[in-house]
């Protein structure tokens, strides 16, 4: 996406970045694999994205801010339909081969093109204020916890039912819609452990021990997401002495929490004496953190590393 701001590079990537590092995880294609044919992976890519196309039309055709909303709604998703089925057909095209992000750049390039700006800004507005209304009564459940390896399993746990919320998800996307989304619910309902991925104790056993100096968070979606679920994380890493920096997009995308939101959200969490639940918290923006991080965290798997406007807390 592009920025407002300057582009720095994350200072732990080994370097070059250019020939070192990858965004994207998944190997949507090898090298074996013809360069003309679209891969199976980049296939259920493409086919992910063109289903969620009439949802974010939904939210485009709403979006009030636009003039003519509802017609450039529908260019929107004739645009963008007939770019994935380019990329089906030649897997080349629109400066493919595709993967995560360049199908969520096409799109949001679509979407300024045509003056749409924040298609999720009302939902996202809407989201945050539910969960700034709960946000005291999650953290006092969680200090409640006197087992410290409880409470940091239930904090994670909170982590995983807030990321829940993800409106770039055509299924989620349809649930909310009809039913909304209930973050004590999404706790309730998470599936019990082992997971697929399971590393919790191996986490466990290094917070028993010397806290980190300093902890990065990259956060994803608004509402319940970062408020109920990164928020009290991030409060609990601050009352063991470690210095916390949340790193969010400086422009909008689907429903993920921007910098400017996330300043004003947490000045409406803070009390009268500035301090959130009883913690001192000092909010400044920074092109690069101070110092090397110790604790690492990429909430979402699309997240990627190459640049970082970043909030201190």
């Amino acid at each position: 996406m592009e920025s407002a701001s300057e582009l720095v590079a994350f200072p732990l990537l080994p370097t070059p970045i250019e020939s070192n590092y990858r965004a994207c995880t998944i190997p949507y294609r090898f090298p074996s694999d013809n360069p003309r044919k679209p891969t199976p992976t980049e296939i259920a890519w493409i086919d992910l994205f063109l289903n969620s196309i009439p949802s974010f039309k939904k939210r485009a055709e709403s979006d009030a801010s636009v003039n003519d909303a509802p017609a450039k709604a529908e260019t929107f998703a004739q645009r963008y339909s007939e770019i994935l089925e380019d990329l089906k057909k030649d897997p080349e095209s629109h400066g493919g081969p595709p993967d995560c992000l360049l199908l969520c750049r096409l799109r949001e390039q679509i979407l300024r093109e045509l003056g749409f700006r924040d298609i999720f800004k009302k939902v996202k507005d809407e989201e945050n204020a539910k969960a700034i209304t709960l946000f005291e009564n999650v953290v006092d459940l969680n200090d409640a916890i006197e087992d410290e390896g409880k409470r940091v399993e239930n904090l994670i746990r909170g982590i995983f039912a807030g990321n829940i919320f993800d409106l770039g998800s055509a299924q989620l996307a349809e649930v909310f819609s009809k039913d909304g989304m209930s973050f004590l619910a999404s706790c309730q309902n998470l599936v019990p452990r082992p997971w697929v991925i399971d590393d919790l104790d191996t986490f466990k056993l290094k917070w028993s021990k010397k806290p980190w100096k300093k902890a990065v968070i990259f956060v994803d979606n608004s509402g319940a997401d970062v408020i109920l679920g990164i928020l009290p994380f991030a409060r609990e890493l601050l009352r063991r002495g470690t210095q916390v920096v949340l790193a969010a997009n400086d422009m909008p995308s689907i429903n993920d929490v921007t910098y400017p939101e996330l300043i004003e959200i947490l000045a409406k969490l803070k009390d009268n004496h500035g301090k959130l639940k009883g913690l001192d918290l000092q909010i400044f923006s920074l092109p690069i953190p101070v110092m090397i991080c110790r604790l690492l965290i990429l909430q979402a798997c699309h997240k990627s590393l190459p640049t970082w406007p970043v909030m201190q807390t």
